[in-house]
This record gives structure tokens, sequence and C-alpha cells, in this order.
């Protein structure tokens, strides 16, 4: 209460900037001043502007990769910057699916099922903008770039070492679902085979078709982490719910393994998504 009135305390906005852009932003700063460089002097030796360093010392802008790189060579930081690219890059995802990503870069398997949209971990990146750019309320075009970003910097995972076990099955009307143009479209079922042709990688269509079936209630992923511990994860809506009840991961799974034995097999499932490809 301030002068006999009340007042409204101030409302902490949804893209609050991550504490870890700040403290990358100090490491940077330290390093730049050990080197006896100028923000200026910086900026022109990696190729960014002067605005763009002043910006990601204060924590305003999260460093991309490239910037990563070359200021860690610049600045003979012996990888320190790099370490924290991934805690970077994970503070660009949408808040509520933090907790999980953290846990998903460090999963020994990974299985999905994906009525809606393709799967995130499989999407391209004009794919992955046109949904962000679909969100409801409105986000900003740095929000949108930097959601992107984020989507695409897990698909590490893909290629991580050790490999990750990952299998994927995607709907039929997510495949059709024009979410964007057909260019667009074309080029993220070209991925599909991409991916779908790594060893460590399964891509399976479930075809439309009449009557009930085990994933109609909606989406799921079920994982084994390195430790042997199996989760699951569930979402809508914007929300996000790790699952660790051992009875629930165990329904999970046994839903999962219906899915897979009733969608079309992976060779099926390539000559599906090679006749989108084709328009046929």
């Amino acid at each position: 209460m301030r002068n006999g009135r009340a007042t409204t305390p101030k409302v902490k906005e949804e893209n609050d900037l991550p504490g870890v852009w700040a403290a990358y932003g100090k490491l940077l700063q330290h390093l730049r001043k050990r080197a006896e460089l100028s923000q200026q002097a910086l900026g022109d030796a990696i190729g960014y502007s002067l605005e763009q360093v002043a910006s990601v010392e204060q924590g305003r802008r999260p460093a991309k990769e490239a910037f990563t790189m070359a200021a860690d060579r610049v600045l003979a930081a012996g990888g320190v910057l790099e370490v924290l690219q991934d805690e970077v890059d994970r503070a660009k995802l949408p808040k509520f699916f933090r907790n999980f990503a953290l846990i998903e870069a460090e999963v020994a398997s990974r299985f999905s099922y994906d009525p809606l949209l393709v799967p995130g971990l499989l999407q391209t990146e004009a794919y992955a903008r046109a949904v962000f750019a679909g969100h409801c309320p409105p986000l900003s075009e740095e929000i949108v770039d930097q959601h992107t970003e984020a989507r695409l910097a897990r698909q590490k995972l893909l290629t991580r070492n050790p490999l990750a076990e990952l299998s994927f099955i995607i709907c039929e009307e997510a495949l059709r679902n024009p979410v964007s143009s057909e260019e667009v479209m074309r080029g993220q079922w070209q991925r599909l085979l991409e991916v779908g042709a790594m060893r460590n990688v399964e891509v399976q269509v479930m075809p439309a078709a009449p009557g009930f079936h085990a994933g109609l209630n909606g989406p799921f992923v079920v994982l084994q982490t390195k430790e042997l511990q199996h989760l699951g994860y569930i979402e809508s809506q914007e929300v996000g719910c790790v699952v660790r009840d051992a009875a629930e991961v165990s329904a999970f799974g046994l839903r999962y393994g219906k899915l897979r034995a009733r969608a079309l097999n992976g060779v099926e499932s390539a000559r599906f998504i090679e006749r989108l490809v084709g328009g046929t």
C-alpha cells in the first residue's frame, strides 16, 4: 500500500531472461577483459557487432554456437564457454519443457507417439518455425527464433555418442497436415526419410483407419535413462509432465508396443513417405 492506495506488484513476464545467459555473459566479459580486448575488438575478431557482444555479455541475448566457438578460440578460453552452450540453448526452450529436455539429452532410449505433428526431434527448421509462428497468443519474432534454435539443438540426440536408440511413430494425419507451404512439407518428408535411414532411428507411420487404438488418448514418450530408469512424458497445451510412477510408465510401454505392432514397419513407412514426396 502506498499513499493509501494498493499497488500492483510487477508481473514476471513469461520470457524472463534465464540465469544461465547472465552467467555466460559474466564469464565472457571476464575472459574478454583478461585478454585486454574491448567489446568492439572482440566483435571484430569473431565477426559480430559491438551491440551483439554487449547484449550477450549483459545476458539479454543468448550466444549461438558459432559465436561461442569463435569467442572461445579468440579468447583462448580452453573450452570453458563451449561447455555452457548446451545449457544456453536449452534455456531458449519454453519453460514448461526445459526439465524434460535435460532428461532427454542423456537418455539411452526414447520412444514416442505423435498423432498431430511431426515430433520436434525430427522437424526441419522451416517446419519448426511454422509451428512456433502459429502459437496462440502470438510470440515475438525473437522468441520464435530462440525456440526454433533450441529445437534444432535438441536434435544432437540423433547423432550423439554413444548413440541413443530412438523410435518414432507418427500418424498419417500429422504427415498430411499442411502446417506450412508445399515446399516446406516436402522438405520435412525428405528429412524423415533421411533420419529413418539412420541405424539407431526407426520411423513408423500409423495409417489413418477407423476404430479405436491405444494412441487415441494422445501423444506420449517412453524413455530409459543411462541408469536404466524408465520414465514417461506427456504434454498438452503447453503443460508437460514427467511420469515416474513405475505402474504408469509400464502402461505407457504396453501401449507403445501395441501401437508399434499396428503401425507400418520401417520399410513400408519409408515407401509411404516417398509417395508423399512424389505427390501421390
